[in-house]
């Protein structure tokens, strides 16, 4: 899934106050002071999506699309595929508490943080934001746990059906059709439902050409993948930012490999729908050179017998001991230290990149110089004395192809499981348009039975 807090604030923050309200109000009622009436637009299984709940999602992205507002596509398109973002937000929300998926404050909070961080504000300054944009801070909130929410729900439906072999990789990085380097994709998805009939594929097909016979004939392809795309990602200009060529449906790679950046596609079909992609960029292989450290350690854990000031003050003796008495660093390790990896080899943590052993002792390897020992530290673990005995430039080229592929597979199975698992979502759920101006062609009750 992809990551929803880098455009989430400006989405929110940037939007107009509320235009519920005023599109509520029909002209002969605007200025009487009637109080507006809101109505039902869809029911949800047992939830209900209500007009000024559309009203105010259509708001954010007009306000998005300020700069460009003929990116978007006729308002009555804008509305439906807003409609339907909120109803499968809802089916999502529902079935994540079903299987009592939860998120606590304490995870809100940090991902306020976040998103306090990439926008490069305090949390306070973010509050004020929400605030002044005319959304409450409460509801802000709300946006961001449920958001949080279906992450979850993602990686709950994700975990148990995505495996990686070894076998695949190899198959993968050994397949005459792979390709190395990234490439910048957008894209357009015209979806079949599922149990489509020829009818059904047929409509698809001529949606996907009246979206390809626009792009040909001029219209923007952020501006089509608007108002033609049924992929999540359409309000965003069917942008799928940069993936690695083996992260592409292989059934895509050989057109996409020999495009041009800038170029768009045919109609490409897929296990799912229809296809039209856009290459806004390609970047080639790179050796991949890191920097590993050979260091070695004591680690004094704090127990049942060593109190933590205890273990601080041992952590303390044996550095004296080392620095200012030149014992031998490798018998103090093996005779005091806790950690039962590196004790009987006196310490000796072997090679390693800075992140193997946690940050903070990546960070404090990283700041020695060779032959120097650290002050003591604390970390999670108990407090640690470093020596760093030396460093190395390391070609993990082929270690992180591989790390590459598993995580490509990972990924591709990943986006396949969820998708089929969204489809029989929608498909099984009670959904019922009430308003028939926002009702698509698919647009009808649906439940499958139990």
């Amino acid at each position: 899934m992809k990551q929803i807090f880098a455009l989430f604030l400006l989405t929110i923050i940037s939007a107009v106050p509320s235009l519920s309200q005023a599109q509520m109000l029909s002209p002969q009622d605007s200025g009487t002071g009637l109080q507006p009436i809101d109505r039902i637009v869809a029911v949800v299984e047992d939830d209900v999506i209500l007009q000024s709940e559309l009203n105010d999602a259509v708001a954010a992205i007009q306000q998005q699309y300020a700069s460009q507002p003929g990116q978007l596509p006729p308002i009555d398109v804008l509305r439906r595929q807003v409609l339907d973002r909120l109803v499968l937000m809802k089916l999502q929300l529902q079935r994540a508490d079903d299987q009592g998926v939860r998120v606590s404050d304490a995870d809100v909070d940090q991902a306020v943080q976040n998103v306090a961080a990439q926008n490069k504000m305090s949390p306070d300054q973010l509050h004020a934001a929400v605030e002044q944009s005319g959304l409450s801070y409460t509801a802000f909130r709300q946006q961001l746990h449920d958001q949080l929410v279906v992450q979850k729900l993602h990686q709950s439906v994700v975990r148990d059906s995505v495996s990686v072999t070894d076998s695949e990789i190899n198959n993968l990085l050994n397949s005459p059709s792979y390709k190395a380097g990234e490439v910048h994709l957008a894209h357009i998805q015209v979806s079949i439902p599922s149990g489509a009939g020829p009818a059904d594929i047929q409509s698809a097909q001529n949606k996907a050409e009246q979206a390809l016979a626009a792009i040909k004939g001029g219209m923007d392809f952020k501006a089509a993948a608007i108002r033609f795309s049924d992929a999540p990602d359409a309000l965003d200009g069917g942008d799928l930012g940069w993936r690695r060529m083996d992260e592409v449906p292989p059934a895509f790679v050989d057109t996409i490999d020999n495009m041009k950046s800038g170029e768009v596609s045919g109609i490409l079909r897929g296990p799912t729908g229809f296809h039209i992609v856009q290459l806004l960029g390609q970047r080639a292989p790179s050796k991949q050179m890191v920097t590993e450290y050979h260091a070695r350690q004591i680690l004094i854990r704090p127990s049942e017998l060593i109190s933590a000031d205890q273990a601080q003050q041992k952590a303390q003796d044996l550095y004296n001991r080392i620095v200012n008495k030149h014992q031998d660093f490798a018998k103090l390790a093996k005779d005091n230290s806790s950690d039962d990896t590196t004790a009987n080899a006196g310490g000796d943590m072997g090679w390693f990149q800075q992140g193997d052993w946690g940050s903070l002792v990546g960070q404090k390897v990283d700041e020695l110089k060779d032959g120097e020992v650290s002050q003591p530290f604390q970390s999670e673990a108990g407090w640690h004395i470093i020596q760093r005995l030396g460093t190395r430039s390391s070609d993990m080229t082929t270690q992180v192809a591989r790390d590459q592929a598993r995580q490509a597979i990972g990924n591709r199975k990943a986006d396949q499981a969820y998708e089929d698992f969204l489809r029989e979502l929608r498909s099984s759920s009670y959904v019922k348009i009430l308003v028939p101006e926002l009702q698509g062609s698919a647009d009808t009750d649906t439940k499958v039975a139990s």
